[in-house]
């Protein structure tokens, strides 16, 4: 397959798209060297209506629909433990027009919606798909909430990341997980894939208030939410309860879901290989205490196995350089099984050079996805050149972009995140407190640099001196006038969101003068890729010419994501995963 080039908006994203085929050596056949023979002589581990590969919130969305419908169903995860890369995330979700949102006085409409996603999306990604998406996501979610524990919180204020756009909302329409009491899921609590970072001690913590605890010692209302956090805390253990958020509340709360319909999920489970039969998808073959096995699948399969980010080959293959599997925060499972099952009986890959990016610290032991820290007053971006190249505050995917745009004429990889001192003595820094040192390892790591002049910090970081005091004497002389006139830093309503209000005229600009200054190394981190299998409106997986593979579905990272290039809110990876995978549930139980 070629590889084509379109123009996606808004216009300051390069747009990528690209593919690759592969066909099966014959339909009915096995196509991979661990399976010792045909498929259908291997030993029969279970037939269900569905089988669905992947117990991320794709899967499990998926499971839950199916079993809703009264079809047999069972999910298979390669992981030791369920929820995937959800479990370890914020577990934003975006919706529009979900009845969450609606409740709240969110004033949203179907005609926004589609507008607005038309205009973020543009031409790389059909209008049907586009449309199913908006069309299911609002019943998808009561759906779920009908047949499951979970409810579900407005992120009030967490702008749409484009809000200028025609339908765009500056007070946003993204949701997050409620409250959840993990005894409720008993031992099977051990079994939940841990989140990326842990929350403080003692607290309970919602996305929506990481924005308000960064302020806490310099922000009224800042130390309001760390308190009622603390208080939230304190509630739960009086009540012996074992509080989950976020994605820790999702991907239990699914469960929980899966549970009460009888839904197997089978751990240590991995996916060997697709088995067709009758010209048709017909079920999987897989790894189950040490030996090849095939579940059967009646109706069909449906792969939310995830993306590709942990596989070093595939990435080098579709994607820009420099990158590896070092700067993910991905689930360590996502090694792209399900696509490349999918691409051996001929599905179409698209979006295969894009991930779900954002500017990430490589920290010892696993990167630091940087989200507050680099949009807050007191803080700027550079290149190798010591010099500026972009509006700090803008949407993290947008950064990286950037990052990979400018890198081959003036190297942005690794970039650079200067503050100072002042800022230091303000603000959290990913769990560190205001004015305290960092860990040493992170010195020793090369993650982070400390110097009492501009000059010393150019030198520590391998960054010509002049260039980076002039970048810094140009960006304080715009930041005491609140105007970026380089990059337009706080012209969106998106860019004032990880600020402090209390900095005038323009929340997201300080000046740097209160040494030591310190910097920070800026890779292209991810939450995780985003693009796979090629799927239509109803989520079945589609071949280079368009025709249908039969009995074969994918939802969230396994497949070509919805979201195009771009990136429409908080929540645009979870919110289609799970659409999608309701879609590809209903689509098989005929309820469409």
């Amino acid at each position: 397959m070629t590889t084509r080039t379109t123009d996606a908006r808004p216009s300051r994203r390069r747009v990528l798209a690209a593919g690759a085929v592969g066909t099966a050596a014959a339909l009915g056949a096995v196509g991979t060297a661990q399976a010792p023979a045909r498929a259908a002589d291997l030993p029969l581990l279970g037939t269900y209506d569905v089988v669905v590969i992947g117990s991320g919130a794709a899967g499990m969305t998926a499971a839950l629909t199916a079993a809703g419908q009264g079809l047999s169903c069972v999910v298979l995860e390669k992981a030791a433990t369920f929820g995937g890369s959800a479990a370890r995330s914020g577990a934003g979700i975006w919706i529009p027009n979900n009845s969450v949102i609606l409740a709240a006085g969110v004033p949203d409409t179907p005609a926004k919606a589609a507008t607005y996603l038309a205009a973020v999306v543009g031409p790389d990604v059909p209008a049907e798909r586009q449309r199913a998406f908006l069309a299911h996501g609002p019943a998808m979610l009561s759906s779920v909430m009908a047949h499951s524990p979970l409810r579900f919180r407005w992120m009030e204020g967490y702008s749409d990341y484009y809000p200028e756009l025609p339908g765009g909302l500056p007070n946003g329409r993204s949701i997050e997980p409620d409250q959840l009491d993990g005894n409720l899921l008993g031992a099977e609590l051990a079994r939940l894939n841990p989140p990326y970072m842990d929350v403080p001690a003692g607290m309970v913590v919602f996305s929506a208030d990481y924005k308000w605890l960064a302020l806490a010692a310099v922000n009224a209302k800042g130390a309001a939410v760390a308190a009622q956090c603390l208080a939230r805390g304190t509630a739960a253990a009086l009540r012996g309860e074992k509080p989950l958020t976020m994605g820790q509340s999702l991907a239990a709360g699914l469960r929980l879901g899966l549970r009460s319909a009888g839904v197997p999920v089978w751990l240590c489970t991995p996916l060997t290989d697709l088995y067709v039969e009758g010209g048709a998808v017909g079920g999987a073959v897989v790894t189950r205490d040490g030996g090849p096995g095939l579940v059967r699948a009646r109706r069909g399969v449906i792969v939310g196995s995830g993306g590709f980010e942990h596989n070093a080959a595939m990435r080098a293959q579709y994607q820009r350089q420099p990158i590896g599997t070092d700067w993910t925060v991905g689930a360590k499972e996502n090694t792209g099984d399900g696509i490349r099952a999918g691409q051996r009986l001929g599905a179409a890959l698209g979006l295969m050079d894009d991930a779900w990016w954002g500017p990430a610290i490589p920290l010892p032991g696993q990167p630091y996805f940087c989200l507050a820290e680099r949009t807050l007053p007191g803080g700027l971006l550079i290149n190798s050149a010591g010099a500026r190249f972009v509006n700090e505050a803008a949407p993290y995917s947008d950064v990286v972009h950037t990052m990979y745009d400018v890198h081959d004429t003036s190297p942005a990889i690794p970039s650079w995140l200067i503050v100072d001192q002042h800022y230091r003595n303000r603000y959290l820094f990913k769990d560190v407190l205001p004015a305290l040192p960092f860990p040493a390892d992170w010195y020793n790591s090369g993650a982070a640099h400390k110097a009492w002049t501009l000059d010393g910090l150019a030198a520590s970081i391998g960054v010509p001196g002049a260039a980076l005091r002039s970048t810094v004497d140009r960006f304080n002389a715009q930041a005491l006038k609140g105007k970026d006139t380089d990059f337009h830093r706080g012209d969106s309503a998106y860019d004032h969101y990880y600020t402090d209000p209390y900095v005038l005229p323009n929340s997201c600009l300080a000046p740097l003068w209160l040494p030591p200054y310190h910097a920070f190394r800026i890779v292209p981190g991810d939450l995780g890729t985003k693009g796979g299998l090629v799927t239509d409106a109803r989520a079945r997986v589609l071949r280079e010419d368009g025709s249908v593979i039969r009995g074969l579905y994918a939802a969230g990272n396994a497949s070509s994501a919805v979201m195009g290039h771009s990136y429409a809110g908080a929540g645009s990876t979870i919110g289609p995963a799970m659409t999608f995978g309701y879609i590809a549930a209903k689509d098989l139980a005929g309820a469409l």
